[in-house]
């Protein structure tokens, strides 16, 4: 799309042509692309700067990444508060320590899980464990699930003692949902206390909690 009708296309009432014009700035360099996206920053329509949060995202500048961490902190959408988390990831590391924070200030369940997904795939393995434990401060239990999965992928890294002493304690947790998840994240453990809670999941109240335990000798 030229240039000129992609200006003329981010001013129309019309979001389906401010959605265009946004994914068509994909193919300018940030010179071009990063002013005009961060001119749809406060579109009326949740959906349009969601797609301005991931244009963002492809490009690498210092604007761009301040754009994000404005999205990330300020918007009133959650949709768009992920997308920019996810985005924000794109940079590096050096995003890791600000989605933390921001995990920290938001507790919406979307943009949660949102950061934890990312931190992974950043191998940001403390600050991952850090949320890990503060997602079980909160009350939202797709987050909770989504920790203790966390915890069981951690037990490749240097954080696994300390993934495992948690997944101990919420072997007892109150929601057969997340004893479920533990279930299946203690099988990444080869240690004895894990064997023995394990065992003990096998004899749960619940029969998904049991049916998870037991998977791997069905």
């Amino acid at each position: 799309m030229e240039l000129q009708q992609i200006e003329n296309n981010l001013n129309n009432p019309d979001f389906q042509y401010r959605l265009k014009a946004v994914s068509a700035l994909k193919d300018y360099k940030s010179d071009v692309a990063v002013p005009l996206l961060t001119s749809k920053l406060r579109d009326r329509e949740f959906l349009v700067r969601s797609f301005v949060a991931m244009g963002l995202g492809k490009q690498q500048t210092a604007e761009s990444f301040a754009a994000l961490m404005q999205m990330m902190k300020f918007d009133d959408n959650p949709n768009v508060r992920a997308e920019a988390s996810n985005s924000l990831s794109l940079f590096g590391r050096v995003a890791a320590s600000h989605l933390v924070l921001a995990f920290y200030k938001d507790d919406h369940w979307l943009v949660r899980r949102s950061i934890l997904g990312a931190l992974a795939d950043l191998q940001c393995y403390e600050e991952l464990f850090d949320v890990c434990l503060e997602a079980h401060r909160g009350e939202d239990i797709t987050v909770q699930e989504s920790a203790v999965d966390a915890f069981g992928m951690l037990s490749t890294t240097n954080q696994r003692v300390l993934a495992l002493s948690q997944l101990l304690l919420l072997a007892e947790n109150e929601s057969e949902r997340v004893r479920t998840h533990v279930a299946f994240a203690l099988k990444h453990f080869d240690e004895p206390p894990a064997k023995e809670a394990l065992q003990k999941l096998r004899q749960d109240t619940n029969h998904r909690v049991v049916a998870a335990a037991l998977e791997e000798l069905l």
